[in-house]
């Protein structure tokens, strides 16, 4: 394992291997543990920052998909004013509320976007050192690219995430405070989404590299936000092999066509997989922040909590 420097990111070598990816002990989109190989990768050791996203769109003019304009034959009857640009913001909410609803906490914001992550009034100019957010995936490969880099697939991410640590409930070990120690940006407290403790000292996002590193050098794979992979969306992992001797090599999800959503046949969106929770991942409502945990999102939608990190293709010595 190595660090290298590429285009602006700091990049840790990783050889690669066999591990145990998923869990059996959560939620059923985890299951079943089966054993994995990836190839030797390079990745970031922390997520996309503000301060780099802002040199990509200063380079290139580029505008992410929460700053253009919705295309009215995409949506045929909405009012103008609902067609404006605009992203999902976390709001909370005056006091508990039932968790099964989603919509009370979420808002669409007109005028949210990665520059102004809080509505047109908010700026990200203080946040330089902050994950970039309201990125979608589109906007998260164009500026893989812009770097020379790609997204990671699902299966690079968890074994990035779990540090050799094969099998463990956390990116750091199976102690969610080992010590008391807070291990990463997670919701403090029990009373999401109206009341944070605050122990941690942050409430939304915070600085890349606040929080220990895991046991390759990798900033935040736990918590803060989160992350694109490169992976379409699958109900479950495939059954599990035999044996490590027969462990699938560098797998890559599921298919576009499985990835939509069931139960809004309305919404033909497709969906890749995000994974490492974020700072509103709450121990009472989704105790997400572990690096076997995934979740499906559409690829035309950022939101205030989803961020990424760069994957890269192995260094070489004539690089």
């Amino acid at each position: 394992m190595t660090t290298d420097q590429r285009n602006g990111h700091e990049v840790v070598e990783l050889e690669g291997g066999t591990f145990t990816m998923g869990s059996d002990q959560h939620y059923p989109e985890e299951a079943p543990t089966h054993p994995v190989t990836v190839t030797s990768f390079g990745i970031d050791r922390h997520q996309v920052t503000n301060r780099q996203f802002a040199d990509f769109v200063r380079d290139t003019g580029y505008r992410t998909v929460a700053e253009r304009p919705l295309d009215p034959n995409d949506f045929p009857g909405a009012p103008a004013e609902n067609l404006a640009p605009g992203s999902m913001v976390f709001t909370p909410t005056s006091g508990p509320v039932d968790l099964r609803n989603l919509s009370q906490w979420w808002t669409w914001v007109p005028g949210a976007s990665w520059n102004h992550p809080e509505g047109p009034a908010s700026s990200q100019e203080d946040r330089g050192d902050h994950p970039v957010v309201h990125v979608c995936h589109e906007d998260a490969q164009a500026y893989a690219q812009w770097v020379g880099a790609r997204l990671p697939s699902e299966a690079e991410w968890e074994f990035a995430a779990r540090g050799g640590l094969d099998g463990a409930e956390f990116t750091w070990g199976d102690t969610a405070r080992p010590e008391g120690r807070i291990m990463a940006n997670t919701w403090d407290g029990l009373d999401f989404p109206w009341r944070s403790s605050g122990e941690s000292g942050f409430e939304r996002t915070a600085p890349v590299g606040q929080f220990p590193a895991n046991g390759f050098g990798l900033w935040d794979m736990a918590g803060n936000v989160w992350e694109w992979t490169d992976d379409w969306w699958t109900a479950r992992h495939p059954d599990a092999v035999a044996s490590t001797c027969c462990a699938p090599s560098n797998p890559r999800g599921g298919s576009v066509d499985d990835s939509y959503d069931p139960a809004q046949p309305q919404f033909r969106v497709p969906r890749k997989v995000i994974k490492g929770g974020s700072h509103l991942c709450a121990d009472s409502y989704c105790l997400r922040y572990r690096p076997a945990a995934r979740r499906p999102q559409m690829i035309d939608t950022g939101m205030s909590h989803v961020g990424f990190r760069c994957a890269w293709s192995r260094s070489t010595p004539e690089e």
